[in-house]
Order: C-alpha cells, then sequence, then structure tokens
C-alpha cells in the first residue's frame, strides 16, 4: 500500500549516478503502470508528480499533505484491527500471483486458505453471520484475535 501526499514526487534517480534500482523500484512500477511507461522513467529519471502515480496505480491514496499521516495511520490501525491471518494468506496470493498469474495463485489458494478455517477468528465470523442471516440483521464487525 502506497499513501502519498499531493506534493510528493517520484523516481527512478539512480540513472543519473550510473546505476540501476538495485531493490527492484523499477520492475514493481512496471507491474502496475506497464513495461513502456517504467522504461521511460528508468532511462529519464524524471521526477513524476504524485497526482501521475495515482492515475497510473502506483500509488493507493493520493491525500492531501497535511493530512498523509493521519489517513495511513487510520488505514493501519483498521487493517490491524482486522483478519490479520486472512490478510496474510491474501498477501501471500498476491506474491505468489505475478510468477505465474492466476495458476500460480490458484495453485497455492487451498494451502493457505483452507487453514483458516481451523482459527477461532473464522468460526466466530462465520458463526455471526449466519445468525445475523436467521435474524435479517446485517453482519455485526468482530474483533479478530489472530487465532
Amino acid at each position: 500500500m502506497v499513501f502519498a501526499g499531493q506534493s510528493a514526487r517520484f523516481g527512478h534517480p539512480e540513472q543519473t549516478l550510473g546505476i540501476t534500482t538495485l531493490l527492484g523500484g523499477i520492475y514493481r512500477v512496471a507491474e502496475r503502470v506497464g513495461r513502456a511507461r517504467a522504461f521511460e522513467w528508468a532511462l529519464t529519471s524524471e521526477q513524476v508528480p504524485a497526482q501521475v502515480m495515482a492515475d497510473t496505480s502506483v500509488i493507493n491514496r493520493l491525500v492531501p499533505d497535511d493530512e498523509l499521516l493521519s489517513h495511513a495511520g487510520d488505514f493501519a490501525r483498521r487493517v490491524a484491527c482486522g483478519q490479520t491471518l486472512a490478510h496474510a494468506a491474501h498477501k501471500a496470493l498476491l506474491h505468489s500471483w505475478p510468477l505465474g498469474r492466476t495458476a500460480s495463485a490458484d495453485r497455492d489458494l487451498f494451502d493457505l486458505s483452507v487453514p483458516l478455517f481451523a482459527t477461532q477468528d473464522v468460526r466466530a465470523g462465520l458463526e455471526s453471520a449466519a445468525a445475523a442471516l436467521r435474524a435479517g440483521k446485517p453482519r455485526p464487525v468482530l474483533d479478530f484475535h489472530g487465532r
């Protein structure tokens, strides 16, 4: 997840130093924007405005500069209160996906997902969803405990 303030600028300055992006920034950007745009940015070391990065899906959220920490903190707290074991499984699936696309993620899906059904969090979630459905009420928001 990438949050940025509206005045942020992004780039690959390594070209101006005669080196490559040693942590893989250029091909990580290429995953999101495509090879042609990544090539352009790598070869020119262009400073790219945050709005362009938002428009090309490199960043997830573009917010006013003075609200950046607040937005990022609110998001982090919301995610941290969620079903962290399911978050970890989704993260693993999304790391698997670029290696072989859907076939790769499909291969890993059940190994990552089935164990979740044995957790206390999922049992409580399924029970509360079934009870809400029977009662004709919205599913309650649960506190997850990572177990």
